[in-house]
C-alpha cells in the first residue's frame, strides 16, 4: 500500500467553494484501478489549508493510471483552478 499525501492551500475565502468542487472531483479518484480511500482534511489551525490522504495499491496505480486518465482531466478542471500555488505530493509505503 502507498499513501499519496498533498498539501493543499487555497485562498481562505474560498474553502467552502473548494470542499463543494472536492465532493464533485472525488468519485473521479476513487473509481481508479488500486484506489482504496480518499479523504480531505481541513485544518483546524489554518484556514484555506487541507490535507488530502490517499491510499493506493501502489505508486503507478496514481502516476501512470489515475494521472493519464479522462477522470483526471476532470479532476484538474474542478480543482486546479483553487491552486495559486500548486499542492506538494509525497508517497510514503504503508
Amino acid at each position: 500500500m502507498v499513501l499519496e499525501q498533498v498539501h493543499i492551500t487555497v485562498a481562505p475565502e474560498r474553502t467552502s467553494d473548494y470542499q463543494q468542487a472536492f465532493e464533485q472531483a472525488r468519485p473521479q479518484v476513487q473509481c481508479q484501478p488500486g484506489c482504496k480511500s480518499c479523504r480531505l482534511l481541513p485544518s483546524l489551525d489554518h484556514p484555506g489549508q487541507f490535507l488530502l490522504l490517499i491510499e493506493w495499491e501502489t505508486k503507478e496505480h496514481h502516476t501512470k493510471g489515475f494521472r493519464t486518465s479522462p477522470e483526471y482531466r476532470e479532476w484538474s478542471r474542478l480543482l486546479h483552478p483553487f491552486y495559486d500555488i500548486f499542492p506538494t505530493v509525497n508517497y510514503f509505503q504503508g
